[in-house]
């Protein structure tokens, strides 16, 4: 930074270099990464796992939900509270090396309880990474770069889910114990191959090594070369609400719950959450079932050509948020409320497309405009809380988005599709029931055709039921453009 510069008001320059900020939102957005990565590589490996430890679907659904969301979503609350008080940097990187840890531990569990705890300890450490990372990312973005530096460091989302899909099959596939063996052998890393039996290692076991290891790399960096910012530094002389003492929980919820605009993005962003988690729980389910494509096929759809549009519709949400805010400083508002609304029409049109040609654009162009909800979210978290509550604020968004998200949008959707295969089994008057479907080797023609039938007209509609409802998160991103103005204590500047 220049002298001249230097000699500038934070809310005017940032905090640190250019160069040094863009270091550390890049630093942080590979946090985030990772975050994604060994949150969602569980679901990539359910399979293999359940055949290994000989485990039933009720375990991995324990597994995959419940042990993960019990610490997850509450712990995010208190470790914000600290990070108020702490090093924000320090409790990121401990987050990081624990919840890198533990997904290496993955590889190494021996049956569902001890695969219990190490998930139950994934979600602890995860629950230490967005509210302080935002926070940071507020402290050292000036207010008119802060929404485009939300969703940069977003991108973990659909880029971690990407990797996870794109990595944990091909190392189930094709790297074996063996493989690892003979590698380590021919480093000359005879310790570690003295260490572990790795001729045994399956598959799975070696991708939750491989993708949990270099988090604690990357943590010890972190650890050396990121700075903690001075809280406030970027905010404006005037903004109203700075702290002049350390706010309690309690007074720091009833100032959130007094601004409609964090109440609104707050309850739009669960519903998006809520329809999101659902359809990309049975994502590649609808995809076999209604076009029959192969597993490897349907993952390669959702993880390279809709998560791409995700990425890109994500960073999109904040750049222009920032960009068109000088103009309209309703953006933050009416950007997010108008690309879910848009993508509403061409889910339709994408999930009741009879190819899988005509159902790409759509469903391509829906991804990119639905997660236009994603960086404002974070962007006004931020901005409506003063300097020592950010990380509360961010908590709390995250506490309602995941709770709703993660614990209910895909066992809602279980549940509808369930029900709806039911009633169209019922119209066929084939005297066809769910157990009767559950394996149609052995039937007529007529009835195998029908339970396949149904098993895909059923996830099919519910999919299109859940994606209606970015429509309603978008009439709440609307209605907080009544009081955004008013509320944001960080105005753009």
């Amino acid at each position: 930074m220049t002298d001249a510069a230097a000699a500038r008001p934070g809310h005017e320059t940032g905090y640190g270099s250019s160069g040094y900020r863009a270091y550390v939102l890049s630093a942080l957005l590979i946090v985030y990464i990772f975050n994604f990565i060994d949150r969602s590589i569980f679901a990539i490996l359910t399979e293999p796992m359940k055949t290994s430890l000989q485990l039933e679907d009720w375990h991995m659904g324990v597994l995959g939900g419940l042990a993960f969301a019990i610490f997850y979503t509450t712990l995010g609350i208190p470790i914000a509270r600290l990070a108020e008080r702490r090093s924000r940097i320090g409790i990121i990187v401990i987050a990081l090396s624990l919840w890198s840890l533990m997904t290496v531990l993955c590889g190494f569990a021996m049956g569902f309880m001890s695969l219990f705890l190490f998930r139950l300890m994934v979600g602890v450490g995860e629950a230490g990474c967005t509210p302080p990372a935002q926070s940071v990312i507020a402290d050292y973005f000036k207010p008119s770069s802060r929404a485009t530096a939300a969703s940069i460091y977003a991108l973990g989302v659909p880029l971690g889910g990407m990797i996870a899909g794109l990595a944990g099959g091909p190392i189930n596939d094709y790297v074996t114990g063996d493989n690892v063996h003979a590698l380590l052998d021919n480093w000359g890393w005879t310790w570690a191959v003295e260490m572990i039996d790795w001729k045994s290692f399956e598959g799975w076991r070696i991708a939750f090594i491989a993708v949990g290891l270099p988090g604690v790399l990357i943590a010890a960096i972190l650890g050396m070369t990121i700075k903690e910012p001075p809280r406030g530094y970027t905010d404006p002389p005037n903004a109203s609400g700075m702290p002049t003492e350390r706010s309690g929980f309690v007074t720091a919820f009833k100032t959130l719950m007094k601004k409609p605009t964090y109440v609104h993005v707050v309850t739009g962003a669960a519903i998006a959450s809520f329809a999101g988690y659902g359809i990309a729980q049975f994502s590649t389910s609808f995809l076999r079932r209604t076009h029959g494509l192969s597993l490897t096929e349907a993952a390669l759809i959702f993880s390279l050509v809709v998560g791409l549009m995700a990425a890109i519709g994500v960073f999109l949400s904040g750049f222009l948020a920032d960009k068109m805010s000088v103009r309209h400083p309703k953006a933050l508002s009416w950007m997010p409320a108008l690309g879910m609304g848009l993508s509403v029409p061409l889910y339709w049109l994408g999930y009741l497309a009879p190819t899988v040609p005509l159902m790409l654009p759509p469903l391509m162009a829906a991804a990119l405009l639905h997660y236009f909800y994603l960086g404002p979210m974070y962007a006004v978290s931020t901005g409506v809380a003063d300097a020592r509550t950010r990380a509360t604020a961010v908590a709390l968004t995250l506490f309602a988005v995941n709770l709703i998200g993660i614990g209910l949008g895909p066992t809602l959707i279980g549940i509808l599709s369930t029900f709806l295969k039911t009633m169209m089994l019922g119209g066929y008057d084939l005297g066809l029931t769910l157990e009767i479907c559950k394996d149609v080797t052995g039937l007529p023609d007529a009835q195998a055709a029908a339970c396949n039938s149904a098993n895909a007209r059923g996830l099919q509609w519910s999919i299109i039921v859940f994606a209606t409802l970015y429509g309603w998160a978008a009439l709440h991103y609307l209605w907080a453009g009544k009081t955004l103005q008013r509320d944001m204590i960080t105005r753009s500047a």
